[in-house]
């Protein structure tokens, strides 16, 4: 799983970016799962960096009318 920026987004084909988009999603939802059991999570700031991550990816899908 890796954050990506802007540009890293923008040189991606559609469908790497929607592969990459479902295994941020994937990681979000076992995040959240860690989280909601009551467990540590090893980086409490990744939950948060996934969502900021899922929604540049949207974004710029939109942006480039791929969706």
């Amino acid at each position: 799983m890796a954050l990506l920026r802007n540009n890293e987004i923008r040189d991606m084909t559609p469908e790497e970016r929607m592969d990459e988009l479902e295994k941020m999603r994937g990681d979000l939802i076992r995040e959240r799962a860690l989280s909601s059991a009551g467990g540590a999570p090893d980086n409490p700031g990744l939950a948060g960096e996934l969502r900021r991550t899922i929604a540049r990816v949207k974004t710029i899908q939109n942006e480039l009318k791929e969706i």
